[in-house]
């Protein structure tokens, strides 16, 4: 009877171990960590003038790429990252897992809630505008730079959208990109940590320095179009409307109402 009872506590002792184990793992573990040591702390290439505000406070500075996580959503409110003439490269790089990422507060969440769910990993900072090395690379599969995008969209006209952002960024020397979904009540969500899936996305895209910035801003329905990118274009005062962020906040009024306010095509190759 005594040696019974002994047995019974011995196995609910584990139980409850394992059950506060398996717990602790899938809430604090963090399987790997792509960001260098050397890098910690650093920030994006860009001048700060050009970061969005963030309507949650919990901004992630990589060593590529900065973001503003958004817990409610499970995603990025935004990602913003320089890109360069030279970080262009063909390099062939080895393409990692997903992995949550280590410094949101919060947690990141799991790549599972994609599995089965018919919708891609859609990259924010994409994997192809940081293959001039292998951690710029590696970071860009942090689940924080990923939202649920329609397969047909991310392949399509999002994808069209990324190669004409290469296009300016050849032909300028160097650009600017601020991307995310637009994050709203009532979106459809996928997996076991409901990841809204945003019905569009949006990009700015800024060149020139602050005293002369010219901006192009883009909203996408999540779905594929053929039509041209022309049609997508919008002021960024709508973007702005639309997310509850600032952009380029840290200009003086009369140069945020003159880029803002309105669609200007002069400066950019179509």
């Amino acid at each position: 009877m005594g040696k019974s009872y002994s047995n019974k506590t011995i196995y609910s002792v584990l139980m409850l171990v394992c059950v506060v184990g398996f717990w602790a793992f899938e809430n604090f573990y963090t399987p790997d960590n792509y960001s260098a040591k050397d890098s910690e702390g650093l920030k994006t290439e860009a001048p700060n003038y050009l970061l969005p505000s963030s309507t949650t406070g919990d901004i992630v500075e990589h060593s590529y790429y900065s973001l503003s996580y958004n817990e409610t959503y499970e995603q990025a409110e935004w990602v913003a990252y320089a890109l360069d003439k030279k970080h262009l490269t063909s390099d062939d790089r080895k393409r990692p897992y997903f992995i949550e990422d280590p410094k949101v507060r919060t947690k990141s969440a799991d790549w599972r809630n994609y599995k089965r769910s018919g919708y891609d990993r859609g990259h924010l900072c994409p994997a192809g505008d940081r293959r001039f090395s292998k951690q710029a690379y590696d970071e860009t599969f942090y689940t924080s730079n990923i939202s649920p995008q329609n397969r047909d969209f991310n392949a399509g006209v999002w994808n069209r959208l990324e190669n004409k952002t290469r296009y300016w960024t050849k032909k300028y020397g160097s650009i600017f990109v601020i991307t995310g979904g637009i994050l709203e009540r009532g979106l459809n969500e996928i997996g076991d940590e409901d990841v809204a899936v945003p019905n569009y996305f949006y990009k700015i895209i800024a060149k020139g320095n602050k005293d002369n910035l010219k901006v192009v801003g883009f909203i996408m329905e999540n779905k594929e179009s053929s039509a041209p990118l022309k049609e997508f274009l919008v002021p960024i005062d709508v973007i702005e409307k639309k997310t509850g962020i600032d952009f380029f906040s840290q200009l003086s009024k009369e140069n945020q109402s003159k880029i803002e306010s309105k669609i200007s095509l002069n400066d950019w190759k179509f």
